[in-house]
């Protein structure tokens, strides 16, 4: 009785789209009813779906994806795409639709991990001097949350998200994200560190696991947050100016890209861990490979290209990322290495650029942290450091 009712009402659907002038969608349905006359919730049984993003032609057809036994788990607001798991059976016939454009896995990144001498090699305490110490600059760290309770980071922590858990709560649960934050804006209080930008606002996106682990699927929603900002208002003064990523994965994702793009249209600037894939080459991670990231490899204290650290032509800059102490869970500090810290360093130094320039695009932001990187390898670009290891007060004190 539900098989034969089900089929019928899609039936009815599939006219009632023809009639409209939707002939696309019709022809579809009546396509994957003949070949998948049984692809009903019931008869699909949770252990048989794949978890996918579907991206489509035009607008969003929800239904199109419950009707086939798929449960769909986000819809997205700045991308023609959905996140659902949906039986593996019927993915083949779904690609070849006209309305959907595209069926891609629902990848996995993770934390690319493996402060006091990285803030002062990149001077960020010369531009504290002059200043600027991020007051205003809003960066959502995406990553495992964030212990907001610990002492250094109590006040610069400003709100955030759990897309892992589903609820307003993004307290780390693994460190990975709390030791990122630290390296950004842990507050100057005279306590364990400093970050770089100390009087820049912190926003937890909790969009990797307790293993440090995360789906495409939770981190294209957690950029849709940090577009919109705690208000949920698209283009609003709360939005996020920087989006801090130290996570990598060996493949991407065209949701992914296409969300990044739309915030880069908009004005953030979006900064990403390159990779522990060293010394191989073209060992990029995306989303650092994206052309509209901040690709950024890890150095020690001496200038040295970390072995790890990923190389490639899409790498654009380095910085400090091997023995770094930060902030961890359970208000302690930890020494980690990786461009999982490399990343963050630059984060800061964009915020205490924006807080000098709050009208810099992100375009101007990457030419200035590329023009005035110290050089540590061969003259000018290499895929090694990328253009050099930044330096935050010559970015802050160069011209636009």
């Amino acid at each position: 009785m539900c098989e034969n009712a089900l089929s019928t009402e899609k039936r009815k659907r599939a006219a009632k789209l023809a009639l409209n002038g939707n002939l696309h969608k019709a022809l579809g349905i009546l396509l994957l009813l003949l070949l998948f006359p049984k692809a009903t919730a019931a008869s699909s049984p949770p252990s048989a779906r794949i978890a996918v993003i579907i991206g489509f032609t035009e607008e969003v057809d929800s239904q199109l994806i419950t009707g086939l036994g798929g449960e769909v788990r986000y819809i997205y607001r700045y991308v023609v795409a959905i996140a659902a798991k949906v039986p593996q059976a019927v993915l083949s016939t779904l690609r070849e639709l006209p309305s959907i454009a595209y069926v891609e896995p629902d990848g996995v990144a993770w934390a690319l991990a493996e402060e006091k001498w990285g803030v002062r090699k990149i001077r960020a305490p010369e531009v504290w001097d002059a200043g600027y110490k991020g007051s205003g600059v809003d960066v959502a760290v995406l990553d495992t949350g964030i212990f907001y309770s610990h002492p250094d980071l109590a006040s610069s922590y400003a709100g955030g998200y759990d897309f892992v858990n589903n609820d307003n709560d993004p307290l780390d649960d693994n460190g990975h994200g709390t030791h990122v934050a630290g390296i950004i804006a842990s507050r100057k209080n005279g306590l364990g560190m400093v970050g770089v930008a100390p009087e820049a606002s912190l926003y937890g996106v909790k969009v990797l696991n307790h293993r440090g682990r995360g789906l495409f699927s939770d981190i294209v929603a957690g950029v849709e947050w940090a577009i919109d900002g705690p208000d949920g208002h698209k283009g609003t003064l709360d939005d996020s100016e920087v989006i801090s990523m130290s996570f990598g994965s060996p493949t991407g994702s065209t949701a992914l890209h296409n969300i990044l793009q739309v915030a880069y249209g908009l004005g953030i600037v979006l900064v990403a861990a390159a990779g522990n894939y060293g010394p191989f080459p073209n060992s990029i991670t995306f989303p650092a490979k994206y052309p509209e990231v901040i690709a950024v490899g890890a150095t020690d204290s001496m200038d040295r290209v970390a072995l790890w650290s990923s190389r490639g032509q899409e790498l654009d800059v380095a910085a400090p990322g091997v023995g770094i102490s930060s902030t961890w869970i359970n208000n302690e500090y930890k020494t980690l290495g990786g461009t999982s810290m490399a990343a963050p360093h630059v984060s800061g130094a964009v915020a205490l650029m924006l807080s000098k320039s709050a009208a810099l695009t992100p375009t101007e932001v990457r030419d200035l942290l590329l023009t005035t990187a110290k050089d540590i390898c061969s003259a000018g670009f290499d895929a090694k450091s990328g253009y050099g290891r930044i330096d935050a007060f010559a970015a802050v004190s160069a011209p636009p």
